[in-house]
């Protein structure tokens, strides 16, 4: 594959630019609950709620509405959850310096996240990377999630970008698998190094 292959390099952003810990938010949040920290992180962010908050079917005050509901959390507990979902997404270190690299060598960069609105929006103003992205394709502003083939589609229509000439950075197997369905090429990431060595064995000079 030559250099000129690939011209356009999509990051997802949770736990590739910024840290997702679900285990880790509910020990704060809860507390440290041992092996019970596993389970409840499921149900927290594996339930439909979490799901449907990704979607842009809630917002987070419905959504802190519902876990009240269907988890018995009280209103202090899902206040603080939030707090916690949004604080503790620092910055992955080396990425940003990956993507500066990338776009001084002129290559195109985009985001492709799951996402929900309001953490969306804590990112905006508590760091200055979304401005990198030529674009973002959003799962709560479009209402499916990754790895459906639609939001892979929404991607590439939306930038008319060639599949072909197009690599994404996911942590997720199922979603670089899904970016790998729709023609595109993907690399599981394991941090800044890994990916950087990744990218460059796909042929891009930076």
């Amino acid at each position: 594959m030559n250099s000129i292959s690939i011209k356009n390099v999509v990051f997802d952003v949770g736990n590739v630019i910024v840290r997702w810990s679900p285990i880790e938010i509910v020990n704060l949040t809860f507390g440290t609950l041992g092996d019970e920290s596993k389970e409840l992180a499921t149900r927290i962010f594996q339930s439909e709620t979490w799901l449907n908050i990704n979607k842009g079917l809630l917002t987070e005050q419905q959504a802190k509405a519902l876990y009240q509901t269907t988890l018995g959390l009280s209103t202090t507990e899902c206040d603080r959850l939030f707090y916690y979902v949004k604080e503790t997404q620092i910055l992955l270190f080396g990425t940003l310096d990956l993507i500066n690299a990338l776009k001084q060598a002129g290559y195109r960069i985009f985001a492709l996240t799951d996402n929900v609105n309001e953490i969306v929006a804590h990112l905006k103003q508590r760091y200055d990377f979304w401005p990198l992205f030529e674009h973002a394709t959003i799962s709560s502003e479009l209402g499916f999630l990754k790895p459906s083939n639609d939001i892979y589609q929404s991607l590439l229509t939306h930038n008319g970008l060639i599949a072909e000439e197009t690599v994404f950075l996911d942590d997720m197997p199922y979603n670089v698998e899904g970016a790998k369905n729709n023609g595109m090429h993907a690399i599981q990431f394991a941090d800044a190094e890994q990916a950087t060595g990744a990218l460059r064995e796909l042929g891009l000079t930076f």
